[in-house]
């Protein structure tokens, strides 16, 4: 076997239908674009459909295959809607990426009940009721695969960030209890962490005067990673080449967790 060959038959995603939510924005886009890259057809959905309308354009206009569907993970109410729609124009739903997410940072004796409950619905009730759905789905052929997105939040805190960490550590919590009960009909559900990654929304904290220095002492790699540094652990979690792999979570962070080099040391290189 060719060595193209050969890793098409471990990575390649051709005839894979993927749903992913939150599928315009930074991460969810590169995201979106590299699993059709490697051959699957993607089914954008977020509540920005315009966008997703746009991203679709741009992968077809590459020789991918994608579509557009209105989904607010937030609004129960749409969430069978737009699975039904993506089950009816594909026949099916290999692989679900839950990428749609938001963060409001405030103290935590600031957060108004409006704000916890916006940041949950998104960030875990949704996760919860999307991955139920499209489980349901893929009950019916017993095989599927779902990727949550963690967060650097979900193992380390950051000042601000109760809310958002804690619906992060949810999410993860519930990525294990989605291995245990999903095994049984063949579902695998792993999660991605990522780490401290340069955006639209992030550019602000890299910008900062103290922030982005604090962040750089305390990442390994001493800078922000971005968004298509994610789409290799994406590809793999997809693909066949992970089919012994669910219940775990994946932390894309440049080495943030495992410690930064905030002081001198001595060293002869």
């Amino acid at each position: 076997m060719e060595q193209a060959q050969y890793l098409q038959s471990l990575f390649g995603l051709d005839g894979k239908t993927i749903l992913v939510t939150g599928a315009a924005g930074g991460i969810g886009a590169a995201i979106s674009q590299g699993l059709a890259r490697a051959g699957g057809e993607v089914a954008l959905c977020g509540r920005t459909v315009e966008k997703c309308r746009a991203l679709a354009e741009t992968i077809r206009s590459e020789g991918g295959k994608a579509s557009a569907h209105y989904l607010d993970v937030a609004d129960t109410a749409t969430i069978q809607p737009c699975v039904d729609e993506v089950v009816q124009r594909y026949g099916k739903i290999d692989v679900l990426f839950n990428v749609a997410g938001i963060n409001k940072r405030e103290g935590l004796l600031d957060v108004e009940e409006s704000t916890y409950d916006r940041i949950i619905d998104t960030n875990l009730k949704g996760v919860f009721f999307v991955s139920q759905a499209v489980a349901r789905e893929m009950y019916k052929r017993k095989t599927g695969n779902i990727i949550n997105i963690g967060s650097h939040n979900d193992e380390g805190m950051l000042g601000g960030c109760s809310v958002y960490g804690a619906s992060k550590s949810g999410v993860i919590a519930l990525t294990r209890s989605m291995a245990v009960e999903f095994a049984q009909y063949g579902i695998r559900c792993n999660a991605i962490s990522p780490g401290h990654i340069l955006t639209e929304l992030t550019q602000v904290t890299w910008d900062h005067p103290t922030r982005a220095p604090w962040l750089r002492e305390r990442i390994a790699m001493k800078r922000p990673g971005t968004p298509e540094e994610l789409v290799g652990m994406a590809i793999l979690l997809a693909s066949d080449a992970s089919s012994y792999m669910t219940g775990q979570a994946y932390h894309i962070d440049g080495g943030c967790l495992c410690g930064g080099a905030p002081w001198e040391y001595d060293t002869a290189y």
